[in-house]
């Protein structure tokens, strides 16, 4: 983990100490007592559990928030999305690092070899192709993978169908030098925004039991299982209690967005974004911001302190137009609230980190933009 150096100014040393609304815009915010609130919320909770969570990377894309998770506790490992997001974690320190995706191509292997040297590594395959590749490059580099069988609960998008095709692939990752079988990984995302919670957690009980029954069909055929990873925010303590899931995914919790709120109102909205009103005309207003700067693929932005505001459509790049605006004027800021942490952390290149008002720190979001 890089340390700055006392002798050295802050590279944004200017905005320490002032009021979030001198920020140039649009700017990312990260609440820390919110986000403070939300890390030992969720560890706390795994604190007494078998389970234990392997954060996801890819909700903040910021090496300084992961390492406040694992200062929070209850943390096995991290979990990516990306190779890029991995060489981000292990330049600054993570040793045990589940990259959740499929990775492909010759070019990906070389430094996927690269990463092997310096932590643990282990990656989500469902064809055999990919064990192949992934061998190769191991056994060249002289290196050990960690591969885990993705099946496919029921969000049909990568993955292996439950029973008889996981063992089979399971059986090839077995035989394959170079790489070490540790376990399935399993996703329910195609139920995390239901916000009925009974339904979502019978729904997703349902979906892991899918997992488990693969697990268990492993086993019968002398196949060691030493975990099941996947789960999510959405379905934290129900993946806890389940008696055969070791490690739980859960990354929105980190920051959250206002759809992940209306499901699990018990973490604060930590992240949003500063914006400013550059122009208006009676009854409207039109803010700096647009596609390019906050994610809306789970509904359009909300703005806090103007609950009346309606924002008819979140498609132009750099522009919001906003009816029924208050009497802002141009010049004045707002905070946005995005309906996606995720994608909105990928499009900046800093968290502005503030508390009661005013910027505390900065911290850069060096995963940010990494998309291979």
């Amino acid at each position: 983990m890089t340390v700055q150096s006392p002798n050295r100014p802050h590279p944004h040393a200017a905005v320490i100490g002032r009021s979030i609304h001198e920020l140039d815009t649009p700017a990312l915010l990260l609440d820390l007592d919110a986000c403070e609130h939300n890390l030992h919320h969720m560890a706390d909770f795994f604190s007494d559990r078998k389970a234990r969570l392997r954060p996801h990377f890819k909700n903040h894309k910021c090496a300084a928030l992961a390492r406040r998770q694992y200062e929070a506790g209850a943390i096995i490992g991290m979990t990516c999305a990306k190779v890029g997001e991995a060489e981000v974690l292990v330049a600054h320190g993570f040793d045990d690092i589940l990259i959740a995706n499929q990775v492909v191509g010759e070019t990906k292997m070389q430094r996927l070899v690269q990463l092997a040297h310096q932590a643990k590594i282990s990656i989500a395959v469902d064809d055999q192709s990919q064990v192949n590749a992934i061998s190769t490059a191991a056994v060249t580099a002289r290196v050990t993978i960690g591969l885990l069988v993705e099946v496919d609960i029921g969000m049909g998008r990568c993955g292996v169908a439950p029973g008889s095709a996981a063992l089979e692939l399971a059986r090839r990752v077995v035989d394959a030098p170079g790489t070490e079988f540790r376990g399935i990984q399993a996703f329910e995302g195609h139920l995390i925004f239901i916000n009925d919670t009974k339904k979502r957690t019978a729904g997703a009980k349902v979906a892991m039991a899918q997992a488990i029954e693969t697990r268990q069909l492993l086993e019968q055929y002398g196949i060691a299982v030493d975990v099941i990873s996947g789960g999510s925010t959405a379905n934290y303590e129900l993946m806890a209690d389940l008696e055969q899931v070791e490690e739980v995914q859960a990354g929105t919790y980190a920051t959250m967005d206002w759809r992940y709120h209306e499901v699990r109102p018990e973490f604060q909205i930590a992240l949003t974004v500063l914006a400013t009103v550059i122009s208006k005309r009676p009854g409207e207003a039109v803010l700096d911001i647009g596609a390019k700067g906050a994610g809306a693929e789970f509904g359009l932005p909300k703005i806090i302190g103007a609950p009346d505001v309606d924002i008819p459509h979140f498609l132009a790049e750099e522009h919001c137009l906003v009816r029924n605006a208050p009497n802002w004027r141009v010049g004045d800021t707002v905070q946005l609230l995005s309906s996606h942490a995720c994608t909105t952390c990928n499009l900046h290149r800093q968290f502005f980190v503030h508390q009661d008002g005013k910027v505390i720190d900065v911290w850069p979001i060096e995963a940010s933009g990494l998309l291979s």
